[in-house]
């Protein structure tokens, strides 16, 4: 088992300065205009395939770090070039999350491979769960899939929304109620195989920021996927289903469900996205600080200005190390029992709208333009508390883990 550390390695400092050069020389460059045009940024997901960082070895290589802090490392530094492009790059992997938390190993064979596509077809997945009527309450989720016996077929009928790269996606993972009565305890994830009929986008949302992310509704008439795309195989479903209609019987807890196995997995991710954003957003206000002149003196002297930085600085840190510390459990089999996962992803992204918050006020005027980034950045930070479960959603479930109370 590793030891948790606070000092990257030869290796993953090298992959980490990779990263960020290629954040600092592709992605921030390009940032103001696809932010501009909210639209995918193809030919920027397809420099990062032709270096080998969209691809699923580089993923695989930074999930399986046996130090946890891979892909904490990646996300920061990717989002540190820009939040919009970051997500359309990384977005996939919320997909691919959701084959390897609940596949089967023929099944991630075979499917993540095909979310990503080869550098001369680029492809991208989307993970398909949150509806107008059930986001953070996926118990009301009504996307439903039944099985057809006869033909070895799941017919999924619903629609999603909120789903990065939804509609444009190769694959889809969906996530879909299969009993009903059980509530979040009955629901399963599908695999929808490119062009499957049926399947069609619906709106497209023009967001306030990650503009450069396809965020959209995905609907499904009648979809009909094949037995074997039944996410861990029905044989497994089954078999979960039974213990959960036991456990309902008897008045047992709830059991982790399909969403949320992948939002556990991925919430200090999310957390070190927003170290990333509220990092390059404190080192724009440092710089201008520093260089910006009132009254005969840079601003940075006056100390109104500089504690700001100072908590900016002191806050960012302490959000790291939150998530290295959720990364470093995840990997190594320690159980969150104090739901330090999503105390990692709460606080980073409360500190992420704060710090960019700081540093538009820094900036003062200028700030509030669109010739200066800490004005997308600040825009971008709002999403941290919002996806993958509201910062009220993250301190219901801290407070449930540590008391043992069902809390509403």
């Amino acid at each position: 088992m590793a030891e948790f550390t606070m000092e990257l390695n030869d290796e993953q400092k090298e992959v980490r300065d990779w990263i960020h050069g290629f954040a600092a020389d592709v992605m921030r460059p390009a940032a103001a205009e696809w932010d501009e045009r909210e639209e995918t940024p193809w030919p920027v997901i397809q420099e990062a395939a032709k270096i080998g960082l969209y691809s699923l070895d580089f993923y695989a290589q930074q999930f399986f770090d046996p130090t946890g802090l891979g892909i904490p490392m990646t996300m920061e530094e990717l989002f540190w070039g820009d939040a919009g492009i970051g997500l359309s790059i990384v977005g996939t992997g919320l997909a691919a999350v959701g084959v390897l938390a609940n596949g089967t190993e023929e099944q991630i064979g075979t499917w993540v491979p095909q979310m990503y596509g080869d550098v001369n077809d680029v492809k991208v997945a989307a993970f398909c769960s949150s509806e107008p009527d059930a986001g953070s309450d996926v118990a009301a989720m009504r996307t439903r899939a039944v099985y057809d016996e006869a033909k070895d077929e799941w017919v999924l009928n619903g629609t999603k929304t909120w789903a990065t790269n939804g509609g444009i996606a190769n694959i889809h993972v969906v996530v879909a109620v299969v009993d009903p009565e059980l509530g979040s305890k009955g629901h399963a994830s599908f695999l929808v195989p490119p062009n499957t009929p049926g399947l069609s986008q619906g709106q497209k949302f023009k967001k306030h920021g990650i503009r450069a992310s396809h965020t959209a509704e995905v609907v499904l008439e009648n979809v009909r996927v094949p037995g074997h795309c039944l996410l861990g195989g029905k044989e497994k479903l089954d078999e979960r289903l039974a213990r959960a209609r036991e456990r309902a019987k008897a008045g047992a807890e709830r059991v982790k469900n399909a969403a949320m196995a992948t939002f556990e997995a991925s919430r200090p991710a999310v957390g070190a996205m927003a170290v990333g954003t509220a990092r390059a957003a404190y080192e724009e206000a440092l710089e201008y600080a520093t260089t910006r002149s009132q009254f005969g003196r840079p601003i940075i002297d006056n100390q109104g200005v500089a504690f700001q930085l100072a908590d900016m600085r002191t806050q960012i840190d302490a959000a790291r190390l939150l998530v290295w510390r959720a990364s470093w459990m995840a990997v190594t089999g320690k159980p969150f029992t104090s739901a330090e996962g999503s105390m990692s992803k709460l606080f980073a992204s409360e500190v992420a709208k704060k710090v960019t918050a700081q540093a538009v006020q820094i900036l003062g005027g200028n700030g509030f333009t669109r010739e200066y980034p800490v004005e997308r950045m600040h825009r971008d930070a709002a999403i941290y508390t919002i996806f993958e479960g509201t910062s009220e959603i993250q301190r219901l479930v801290i407070a449930r883990t540590l008391s043992g109370m069902p809390i509403r």
